[in-house]
């Protein structure tokens, strides 16, 4: 009977030792969920923005999307209810103050990500970046 009780165990001791053992991560995995979580703050219309001068970026500025007339309009919006309308351009610029006297200024900061100055705050938002614009300082 002892012989037995060992052989039906030893499968049991053998799962047991390997839930043991060193786990590795799996870095494709964990990019792929990171990827899908930015995207669907994004699909929130959340994003960071540094406000006021801000050197911290936040997770707590809104955008609203208005397709208009002249195109495709951004209000980025501040907790605090100040905001600024954007213009995204068809002439490869990025982004326009929609209104206001102020221009936005872009810089591209990633493969897929720029950040509009306007007015003492910032934006990071997700972008599709062609690479002739990508090449220019």
């Amino acid at each position: 009977m002892r012989i037995s009780s060992a052989v039906q165990l030893a499968p049991i001791v053998f799962v047991l030792a390997m839930a043991c053992g060193e786990t590795k991560t799996d870095h494709g995995t964990l990019a792929k969920v990171e990827a899908e979580q930015r995207a669907a703050v994004e699909d929130k219309g959340e994003l960071v923005c540094a406000q006021s001068g801000s050197t911290d970026f936040v997770r707590d500025c809104t955008v609203d999307r208005e397709t208009t007339a002249d195109g495709l309009v951004l209000t980025v919006r501040h907790p605090d209810g100040a905001f600024h309308r954007l213009l995204v351009t068809k002439d490869g610029r990025g982004l326009i103050a929609a209104d206001g006297a102020e221009p936005a200024k872009v810089t591209i900061i990633d493969k897929d990500r720029i950040e509009v100055a306007l007015g003492g705050d910032r934006y990071r938002l997700p972008a599709t970046i062609k690479a002739a614009a990508a090449t220019k300082p």
